[in-house]
């Protein structure tokens, strides 16, 4: 059986070993293939059966000119970038993984607030450059610094990472809110379900861990924003597309949005003339909340066991039935 992993070095830069999945079959490792359609994907697949994908995007095309193949997992939860209706009316299952780093996507989340917050990384780099040590005062904060104890943080979205989340802040003595449209016992142990309009309402902080949907795409949007507080801190690890990325940089440039904390952008890498990348008070990071060692273990670990399952006839965590 051969396997071709297209874009392997994410998942594993070389402190993980493919050694469990090697021993499934003859495997090909690319560290990186292409982010956009392009004739290399179909040449690289050639005519494995199985083939193993990150970001890679597997299209019709590449389907068509790859009648061999059989398989295809994604190295994520994430599948959009695969033509998955298509590889169902060709017999082809699309699996992934769909719970890996729950805890470590939620602590970023927090992360990612607390930098906002008080500004560790900026007042570190001052200190080097001798600001701490010529200053007339004891001490100095060049930004304002946020207690979160007593605010209101709004979750968009209160699955497992939401949740994760969720606990962290109930923690901070912070008031938890969350919209949802599927409602569950555990998330009502943690946060009070409100609609999503009561929610921009309220919030001092909002949490984006939805999924990309219609429903859900653009959520953050020049209409939304103006229902919420002014001075709203958003926070989004989950996906860029949530957020109507000119939309957020004129709030955040106008002072309506106090400061936002992003993992993910609209295009990935970011393109260099993002608003996103000029805007006032705004911290992005290059999608790395997943990025742990543990978690990228644990994506191996499923991926292994999905490739086991189907050589054996019972797939498993297939998004295309």
């Amino acid at each position: 059986m051969k396997i071709v992993v297209l874009d392997g070095y994410t998942e594993n830069p070389g402190d993980l070993s493919w050694e469990a999945l090697e021993k499934l079959g003859d495997v090909t490792v690319y560290d990186r293939t292409s982010y956009v359609d392009a004739p290399i994907i179909a040449e690289r697949i050639g005519d494995a059966e199985i083939v193993i994908t990150n970001k890679t995007p597997i299209t019709k095309a590449t389907i068509d000119a790859c009648p061999n193949m059989k398989l295809i997992a994604f190295l994520a939860t994430g599948y959009n970038v695969a033509d998955y209706n298509y590889a169902k009316e060709k017999g082809i299952p699309v699996v992934n993984v769909p719970t890996y780093g729950t805890q470590i996507v939620g602590q970023y989340a927090v992360g990612l607030l607390f930098e906002i917050c008080s500004h560790y990384g900026y007042h570190d780099k001052t200190v080097k450059e001798g600001k701490w040590e010529h200053n007339q005062d004891w001490c100095y904060w060049d930004f304002p610094m946020i207690e979160l104890y007593g605010k209101t943080a709004g979750i968009i979205g209160l699955g497992r990472i939401g949740q994760a989340t969720a606990k962290i802040l109930n923690s901070l003595d912070m008031k938890v809110i969350a919209y949802d449209a599927y409602q569950s016992d555990a998330g009502k142990a943690l946060a009070e379900y409100v609609d999503l309009d009561t929610l921009f309402a309220q919030a001092d902080v909002i949490f984006l861990h939805c999924p990309l949907f219609p429903e859900t795409e653009g959520i953050i949007n020049k209409a939304n924003i103006a229902k919420m507080k002014d001075g709203v801190i958003i926070i989004n690890n989950s996906r860029g597309q949530l957020v109507v990325e000119q939309d957020l940089a004129d709030a955040l440039n106008s002072g309506k949005v106090y400061a936002a904390g992003l993992d993910v952008v609209s295009t990935e890498p970011v393109k260099g003339d993002n608003p996103l990348l000029t805007a006032n008070n705004c911290i992005i990071t290059p999608h790395i909340s997943w990025a742990a060692q543990a978690s990228r273990q644990r994506i191996m670990d499923i991926t292994v066991d999905n490739v086991a399952a189907f050589l054996k006839g019972e797939t498993k965590n297939v998004v295309n039935k």
